[in-house]
Formats: structure tokens, sequence, C-alpha cells
């Protein structure tokens, strides 16, 4: 298996965010050692358009044996259209692997564990896709909309009074990792199939990174992970 990080060098909301100093390190390269820490991958590679981050890539353990097309290197290039470059490139160099796991390069919060763990299940329950998830931290059985004048419209309204231990428990997708059965994938393009299953995390263990607040709230996880100094 394989372990594929896409990593383009653009990035508007956080400036070269990839490789920015995340308590010390490109954040990029704990996906690196934690992906190469778990002893699943045969090889860790990064995908990217961007020779900085290919130097850091390396320098941490990953390989980057092509640099990312044009086309796949602008803001509406799609995780699965970068995806399925790689594997072609495989495929090509006879190389391919049965299965595959894509990391996104800012889940630094991720450990081999939850790596191992999510891979055991997707072998053991033979499924071709197996996405990374977290609950919502609140029942969205009681969100509402605002209408025009600012007034609250529940989205379910029978639900509003009930007690949050009544209501059914909801996922997200966690963006930190997927599986994939390299045949199944290549031929269906998509990550979200009536086969798809999910590796449920802590939220401790996820932290979208969109500003700044953002990037300050995953570092204190990060070191409340691993009992470091705050």
């Amino acid at each position: 298996m394989i372990a594929i990080i896409p990593a383009r060098g653009g990035s508007k909301r956080i400036p070269r965010k990839n490789i920015r100093l995340f308590l010390g390190k490109p954040i990029i390269a704990y996906v690196i050692e934690n992906a190469l820490k778990s002893e699943l991958f045969e090889e860790v590679m990064v995908s990217t358009d961007d020779l900085e981050i290919a130097e850091i890539a390396k320098k941490y353990g990953a390989s980057v044996p092509f640099m990312r097309s044009e086309k796949n290197s602008n803001d509406f290039a799609t995780t699965a259209e970068v995806l399925l470059e790689v594997l072609e490139w495989y495929k090509a160099s006879n190389r391919l692997s049965k299965s595959f796991c894509c990391l996104y390069p800012t889940s630094s919060l991720i450990q081999a564990i939850d790596l191992k763990l999510a891979y055991q299940q997707f072998e053991e329950n033979h499924i071709p896709v197996l996405v990374s998830a977290v609950p919502y931290s609140f029942p969205i059985q009681r969100s509402f909309r605002l209408n025009e004048h600012q007034l609250v419209r529940p989205v379910e309204p029978d639900n509003m009074l009930k007690r949050s231990q009544d209501l059914e428990l909801t996922y997200h997708d966690a963006g930190a990792f997927y599986l994939f059965d390299t045949d199944f994938f290549m031929e269906r393009k998509e990550v979200w199939t009536d086969s798809t299953s999910a590796y449920i995390l802590d939220e401790l263990k996820v932290q979208d990174i969109d500003n700044e607040i953002d990037w300050k709230l995953a570092e204190i996880k990060y070191q409340f992970l691993h009992d470091e100094k705050l």
C-alpha cells in the first residue's frame, strides 16, 4: 500500500500552509512521520507542484517521484483528480498497489495508531472506501435557519425540545485521511458511495485549519494530546 499526501503550493487563506512551522516543524512533517511510523506503507509519497514542498517532504522521509501537473495545481482541481493522476503514474510504472491511503498534509493531530486501527477496520470488513469521521459536537437536529428578518426557523421543529441523548448521533468528514481499494476508486472516482464506511476519531484529533484561530487551536490540541507544556 502507498500513502498519497496531496500538498500543492498555493494556499489563499493561510499562505504556504502545508509547510508552515507548526510548533517548530513544518506541519506536513508530522503527517509524513506518522505515516512512516505506522509501518503500513511501502511508500509515502507527496503530490505537489512546489519545489520547496518537495524538498521538505523528502527531508522528512517521503518520496516525490514526479511533480504535479499544472492542470491539477489550480484552485479548482479536486482531490479525486489529484489522486487519479498519482495512480495513473504508478500504473504506468508497474507499481500500482492494491489499496492506498490519502492523507491530508495538515492532519498533524493524527497518530500512527489511528492509521493502524483504521486499516485494520478497512481490511477486516472488506470495504472499498473508508473515511475518517468525527461526531458533530452539537445535535444537528436542533439546527435552525434565519429568515430575511433574522427570525429563527428550526430545520426540524419537532426536535428542538428533545434531549440530546434522545437524538441520533450524526457525523461529518474529519478531513484527515481516506483508505481506498485502488481498483474501486479508479473505476468510481469518488469517495462517497453506498460502500463507504467510516473510522471514528476523537474530537481532539480533528481540527479544520482555515484561519489563524484554527491554527492555534490545532497547536493547543497537539500539545494536550502529547502532554506538552501549553
